[in-house]
């Protein structure tokens, strides 16, 4: 089953294409990832789907309701976490979820329960009473999406959830991300951590408001049709700087000790270690490995700016 059907999305700001003419669907219990860079038009999205904005063109639906003429039921429908932390620093935990709860309609005895058994899922370790300004910033964000999903919502849509969040606590909000899928939740989660975009069940990649890739991630590397090495050599930097100077070098990147290159698949081995040796690099140790979303993403987004 779609609950998310988006086609032809555009929007503009005056003479500023933010969102490109955008489709893609999400099915119930998906995770889809929506990985770009700040700018990409990650955010615009959401909030017209959200019925925070109103498209330019093109139309969508969320569990069947149009976003542009059904906003209303929309947002009962959905939980939404900003990208900002936006619940109340001078109320308790307890305190912003009622208040959250009381916006959606969930009135007492519901209330208690829900706001005691989200307090315990998002293993959040202080006391209920405890003011939001004393948390650290990653059980802020545990507590955010406990309020967006207070009303027990069928989509949940969390915009950069883990921005500034340390990598042991982002972890663990995505194991909760998991258990919400598993329980038959659909999330729309965008992000600009490339190893983020590994847990979702799928990806849109996004760049100048342009969707250049709708794919699982493993589907996105298999179907990759340039070629990545690692180079490795004593004379690393200089190798580094060396290989500007090849038009078809696609990307290239330092990582520890090697050099990861991705190259037209026209450029095999043989061919790479000649243009090599021809730079003054004879002894460059030379491997293909698998791409990486990085080394997708990257390329992807080259080749977009040189059309």
């Amino acid at each position: 089953m779609e609950t998310v059907v988006v086609q032809n999305l555009t929007k503009t700001f005056h003479t500023f294409v933010a969102v490109n003419k955008i489709s893609f669907t999400v099915k119930k219990g998906e995770i889809f990832g929506f990985l770009g860079p700040n700018g990409a038009g990650k955010t615009t999205t959401i909030k017209m789907l959200c019925g925070i904005l109103t498209p330019t063109e093109g139309k969508g639906s969320i569990l069947g309701f149009d976003i542009v003429k059904e906003q209303e039921p929309i947002k009962q429908n959905i939980g939404y976490m900003s990208q900002r932390f936006s619940l109340y620093d001078d109320l308790s935990l307890e305190e912003n979820l009622a208040f959250f709860g009381g916006l959606y309609g969930v009135t007492s005895p519901l209330l208690s329960a829900r706001i005691k058994k989200l307090l315990e899922e998002m293993e959040i370790p202080v006391s209920p009473a405890t003011p939001t300004r004393n948390l650290p910033t990653g059980i802020k964000q545990r507590l955010a999406l406990a309020a967006a999903l207070i009303h027990d919502p069928q989509i949940l849509f969390l915009d950069e959830p883990t921005s500034g969040v340390d990598p042991l606590m982002r972890k663990k909000f995505w194991e909760i991300i998991y258990t919400l899928a598993h329980q038959g939740k659909t999330i729309f989660v965008t992000t600009h951590y490339m190893e983020e975009a590994e847990y979702c069940h799928r990806i849109g990649l996004i760049m100048g408001g342009r969707l250049i890739a709708d794919n699982s991630p493993q589907r996105l590397k298999e179907t990759f049709e340039h070629g990545v090495y690692v180079l490795e050599d004593n004379h690393l930097l200089e190798l580094f700087h060396s290989l500007a100077s090849l038009p078809w070098v696609l990307h290239r990147a330092l990582f520890g000790n090697t050099i990861h290159i991705v190259v037209p698949p026209t450029i095999d081995l043989a061919t790479l270690q000649q243009h090599l040796s021809l730079l003054g690099y004879p002894s460059v140790s030379i491997e293909k490995t698998l791409p990486s979303l990085e080394h997708i993403f990257l390329t992807r987004v080259k080749t977009l700016q040189t059309i």
